[in-house]
């Protein structure tokens, strides 16, 4: 090994026994600080990353997947309470296939491959089940693929086939959802959900797919299609108007000098309506038209006589040519017969009310009838339909604003404070280990430093042996100078004592720069006193 790094070696081990208890405990401190951020530097960095493998999964189907994982030395983790498998990105693929190979996952719903491992054997019956089930599959599939589904099942009613038209009924589906911790399924997620399953299966109405959640819930029922009961519908609706007068007000009185209260009376019932109506065509021609024409001509009489006392008929007496002329027509016209079925689901608008109150403090200049106005046409008052508006100024209570606002702040400033803490507690820390780190290297860096006084290399030596051989020096020495011994074979010059030493140096410097000399001597000085 090369004498510099030796040597180096050689200080670093002599300033390290040279510490104190405290300077070593600091050291190993430090050294156990920097290691631990090393190696959590290096394990982050190290670290791969997990992607699903399978979600969704069964206990039976995890288990026999963790085991494949094991015996291929995949790391794996799991989450979702063990549904879901997490590995490296770069063994997804490969898994996924030897998963695929073994049959696994193996308690999924089949879908269409259903119809692969059917025979010809089968049975008409046994053909429409699997067909049934096969659809099933597809279509609670296709369901738990949808953002925050963790599980779905559908069940299919399907009714048999007749020649009787009129005594066909329209086939319905129920869809089982169970959604992922934390999630729930939106009111535009339900309408997906029916309209996907009523799309699939042929003469399916929306109407006839009925949403069930795990919580036992109707999301969407049979006949009505609307999601949730008649309460929670008529609070979407009073909520929504509540909303868009609200921030209307919001805008012209300024916010929170305005309140706004809307109560909907909603139809509980769902009923069907069959409507005919009959209208005559303008200038349609007659679908078919018939004339009948009857005429008569005689002679020597007429054709009636006069009747008698005993209703016998007796010549009126009177002589000449008799005629008759009869003329019938009928007309079949063109009749427009309309048809018109309706289905008035739960959720009708029998009647609402919007109350408003407006903070007489700002009210100022504001007309209240335009305020009236523009809330009912906000609102879509009906007014034949009993709807009705109220707008009063009155007198806000704005105490239990001043304390609510307070007890706001209160918090806030709690939170900050909190805060502030916890940044005060990490910057203490974090100063301390620096400082802590920095002494230490700052004690490392004067016992090297003094230690690096006390040894001179043989090069150096030799470079200041001329000037350390005059004898003259502006100023008396109190012991004589002990010449320099050099061994003329080794490479190590073997110097005197230390205070010997010492003195030669000062020496050759007071010799070249007496103002140099001082300074050194002064530090010196320092290096004596104690730490």
């Amino acid at each position: 090994m090369p004498r510099p790094i030796t040597s180096a070696f050689a200080r670093l081990g002599q300033s390290i026994r040279s510490f104190s208890v405290a300077q070593r405990t600091v050291a190993i401190i430090g050294v156990a600080v920097l290691a631990l951020g090393i190696a959590a530097l290096s394990m982050w960095a190290t670290k791969p990353a997990f992607t699903p493998l399978f979600s969704g999964l069964s206990g039976s189907d995890a288990n026999t997947i963790v085991e494949q994982l094991r015996t291929d030395g995949v790391a794996y983790e799991l989450s979702d309470g063990g549904a879901t498998i997490l590995v490296p990105q770069q063994n997804v693929y490969d898994e996924r296939l030897k998963a695929a190979a073994a049959g696994l996952p193996s308690s999924s719903t089949g879908g269409y491959g259903l119809l692969d491992t059917m025979g010809v054997t089968s049975s008409e019956f046994q053909q429409s089940v699997t067909y049934k089930r096969a659809l099933e599959g597809e279509l609670a599939n296709t369901v738990k693929a949808m953002k925050g589904v963790k599980n779905a099942s559908v069940r299919l009613a399907i009714p048999e086939e007749t020649v009787f038209a009129s005594e066909q009924s329209d086939p319905t589906a129920s869809v089982f959802v169970e959604t992922a911790t934390g999630s729930t399924l939106n009111a535009d997620q339900v309408q997906s959900i029916v309209h996907l399953t009523s799309a699939s299966i042929a003469g399916m109405a929306p109407t006839d797919v009925a949403v069930i959640d795990s919580t036992g819930v109707v999301l969407s029922a049979v006949g009505v299609g609307a999601t949730g009961s008649a309460d929670q519908q008529a609070g979407a609706y009073e909520d929504r108007v509540r909303g868009a007068v609200q921030a209307m007000l919001d805008k012209v009185v300024g916010p929170g000098n305005a309140t706004v209260v809307v109560a909907a009376d909603m139809s509980y019932q769902s009923a069907q309506r069959v409507e005919e109506s009959f209208t005559t065509p303008t200038d349609a021609p007659a679908l078919n038209e018939a004339v009948k024409t009857e005429s008569y001509t005689g002679a020597g009489g007429s054709a009636a006589g006069v009747l008698g006392p005993d209703n016998i008929a007796v010549p009126a007496g009177t002589e000449g040519d008799g005629t008759f002329t009869s003329e019938d027509t009928t007309k079949n016209n063109a009749v427009n017969k309309v048809t018109e079925t309706r289905t008035i689901p739960a959720g009708e608008i029998n009647r609402q009310t919007v109350s408003v109150a407006v903070n007489a403090d700002v009210v100022g200049q504001l007309n209240v009838a335009d305020v009236t106005s523009l809330v009912a046409s906000a609102a879509g008052i009906d007014v034949q339909r009993g709807d009705a508006v109220t707008v009063e100024v009155v007198s806000f209570n704005g105490g239990a604003a001043e304390d609510a606002a307070a007890a706001l702040a209160a918090t806030e400033a709690a939170a900050a404070a909190d805060r502030f803490a916890e940044i005060m507690r990490i910057a203490i820390i974090t100063a301390g280990i620096v400082i802590t780190f920095v002494l230490g290297l700052i004690l490392y860096a004067r016992r090297s430093r003094r230690q690096s006084r006390e040894s001179i290399e043989l090069d150096e030596m030799m470079e200041v042996r001329p000037a350390l051989s005059v004898p003259e020096v502006p100023f008396p020495l109190s012991a004589p100078i002990a010449p320099i011994m050099i061994d003329p074979t080794p490479t190590v010059a073997y110097l005197p004592p230390a205070s010997d030493r010492m003195r030669v140096e000062i020496d050759a410097l007071a010799q070249r720069d007496p103002a140099k000399t001082a300074e050194y001597l002064r530090g010196l000085m320092d290096d004596r006193q104690p730490a």
